[in-house]
């Protein structure tokens, strides 16, 4: 029976992260160029927004994927906490920087879409505040995590720092449902298990295309960067010596 535990060694794990990155690199390549000749070639222009709104198509994408990660980074600081497996830790470490680039990219694209909408680069709208907050909390976890020496106690730190900010993603997704707000509602919704939009099919295939592509690079780059963050953490054993003097050979 095929034993998933034994790919929590970082021994194990991390010829199966080289395999995998390069899978998922290479689909998030092709469904970033399918979806970006969708965003600009084939769907339509909208009756209100015009052509501006085409921004939604990295705005959107770049905004689910920043709460995400957190919450999957949340989750790996958690199960290290929890059952002590140095993996965890490290996983959670890849993730933060991705998760910081699209929250930092979730941000700009809203103010280029915002300011020929609401007439204002920014605004202190809740969902906007309470997504700026997603950035410090990101930024938080790494300066945390890079302050203090001592791995196991770094991944401690900044595992409580993940788990106590978790608080905020669903203060970002229901913030125009609490409070009255400038930002639009969800344009895709989940009624009596279905789905249900006010765009146009094509539009929503976009997104969803595009939603992919995000989905894919994060999974890439976290497995890339966790290869380079086993190499630093397990420098000194044995399994790492050997990988390192059979690539000088």
């Amino acid at each position: 029976m095929f034993n998933l535990f034994k790919f929590a060694s970082p021994a194990t794990f991390y010829p199966l992260a080289g395999r995998l990155a390069m899978g998922f690199g290479i689909a998030s390549a092709i469904l970033l160029a399918i979806g970006l000749y969708m965003s600009f070639f084939v769907a339509p222009t909208d009756y209100k927004q015009g052509e501006g709104y085409r921004i939604m198509f990295i705005h959107v994408p770049a905004a689910w994927m920043s709460m995400l990660i957190y919450v999957v980074m949340a989750c790996w600081a958690a199960a290290g906490m929890i059952w002590h497996t140095r993996l965890s830790s490290m996983m959670a470490s890849s993730l933060a920087p991705t998760g910081a680039m699209f929250t930092f990219i979730a941000l700009w694209t809203g103010a280029l879409w915002g300011k020929p909408m609401w007439g204002a680069w920014w605004v202190w709208d809740a969902r906007l505040t309470s997504e700026l907050i997603l950035l410090f909390l990101y930024i938080g976890f790494m300066a945390l995590e890079s302050a203090i020496d001592d791995p196991r106690r770094a991944a401690r730190a900044s595992g409580l720092l993940a788990l106590v900010g978790v608080v905020n993603v669903p203060i970002i997704y229901y913030s125009v449902q609490w409070w009255n707000t400038l930002h639009q509602g969800s344009s895709i919704k989940i009624v009596d298990g279905g789905v249900e939009s006010s765009m146009s099919e094509i539009m929503v295939w976009t997104l969803l295309v595009m939603t992919f592509a995000c989905w894919f690079y994060t999974i890439a780059v976290a497995l890339c960067r966790v290869r380079s963050i086993i190499l630093e953490r397990e420098a000194n054993t044995s399994w790492v010596k050997e990988l390192l003097q059979g690539a000088k050979s």
